[in-house]
């Protein structure tokens, strides 16, 4: 995943020509950095010497990403609650049992809560994984009250003593109420029990700018503290992870690398700006 190798190769080869130029900054554009971000590399590596470049692009990136903590908040000896957001179809229920399977395998007592009541399949989907993972799924009926679920999941976890309670939220509604309304409903009847101390925000990484777009419209409406983007697998497109980053300043805190329950793994800033370099 090494988007900058064609920019360096070039300047260790002695001159780089006009028509070079466009060909690495559409490779960087293709790699869904994004337009504005390839145009300021390629605007910063023109007033860079041979030398100097590796090290001046490194720093440049590093600067566009999250300064803010990567880690889970959590509360030893009382209950710690995540809402997972985004919409359908960027394995925003896959990541929820995946993240439940992340904090258990670590030790941790975990509830989650199906409260994507819109989509069938969701509940459905959960349910299964929590009986292949020994994880309790609190669910409802089809379209019912998604914060009648959340609340029911939230009392039962502290009834319990659980460490992490995770609520799966809908991506979409069939209502005449709009998401973000609902979403907040939903946050304000777990404030009744417990507080919202993660809310997670799932990004398909490949679906690039649209991803970006995604990104800004939750984060307006809804108190986003962290990011999950699915099907990062190492492809040339790995640049949106950066361009999330420095779009909406919010830090990724997992990637979904596979289809697999156990392909979740806490974003490494520092790796992944090496891949982005390193041939």
């Amino acid at each position: 995943m090494a988007l900058f190798s064609k920019l360096f190769s070039k300047f260790r080869g002695g001159s780089i020509s006009s028509a070079d130029w466009v060909e690495i900054e559409r490779a960087l554009i293709e790699s869904d950095l994004g337009a504005s971000a390839a145009a300021e590399i390629i605007a910063a590596a023109k007033k860079m010497k041979a030398e100097e470049v590796e090290q001046s692009v490194l720093a440049v990136l590093k600067s566009w990403l999250s300064e803010k903590p990567r880690t889970l908040t959590t509360h030893p000896g009382t209950l710690t609650t995540i809402l997972v957001v985004g919409v359908n179809g960027t394995g925003k229920t896959t990541s929820v049992a995946k993240l439940a399977n992340f904090l258990q395998s670590r030790g941790d007592d975990v509830i989650v809560a199906a409260a994507d009541t819109f989509r069938a399949a969701a509940t459905e989907q959960l349910q299964t994984w929590g009986q292949r993972l020994g994880i309790p799924v609190v669910a409802g009926k089809s379209e019912s009250d998604p914060a009648a679920v959340a609340f029911e999941a939230v009392t039962t976890a502290l009834s319990q003593s659980r460490d992490y309670l995770i609520v799966d939220t809908a991506g979409r509604l069939h209502t005449k109420s709009g998401l973000m309304d609902e979403l907040s409903k939903v946050r304000r009847v777990l404030e009744k029990k417990s507080s919202v101390d993660e809310v997670l925000l799932v990004i398909d990484g490949t679906t690039g700018q649209n991803g970006i777009a995604q990104a800004r419209l939750f984060t307006e409406s809804v108190a986003v503290t962290g990011l999950i983007v699915t099907k990062l697998d190492g492809s040339a497109r790995g640049g949106i992870a950066l361009a999330i980053e420095r779009e909406t300043g919010l830090p990724i805190k997992f990637i979904g690398t596979g289809e697999s329950v156990s392909d979740l793994q806490p974003f490494d800033g520092d790796n992944y700006l090496l891949s982005l370099i390193s041939e």
